[in-house]
């Protein structure tokens, strides 16, 4: 949701011996609120990502507030379903 991604660096050895590894993402399975539909919905998020959504002040404020071209495609889709009941509900 926040563009975060596999970092690569090397495991080295007491030697100075290196070979190559990634660096996953924390990457959590976890059910966040949306007021606008009324649900939770299950996102796979990094740890940072949940710190940032409730920094934000919810998970509906975090999508409107960011452009469409930082989102990936199932964030733009929910962002749009978000905009659809919040214009249903004025």
């Amino acid at each position: 949701m926040t563009g975060k991604g596999v970092l690569a660096g090397n495991n080295v050895s007491h030697a100075h011996n290196k070979t190559r590894r990634r660096f996953l993402p924390n990457l959590q399975v976890t059910s966040m609120l949306s007021d606008a539909l009324g649900t939770t919905v299950r996102l796979r998020l990094s740890a940072r990502a949940i710190r940032t959504i409730e920094h934000k002040g919810g998970l509906d404020a975090y999508l409107l507030g960011t452009v469409d071209s930082k989102l990936p495609d199932e964030a733009r889709a929910l962002k749009r379903k978000v905009k659809k009941a919040l214009a249903a509900a004025n």
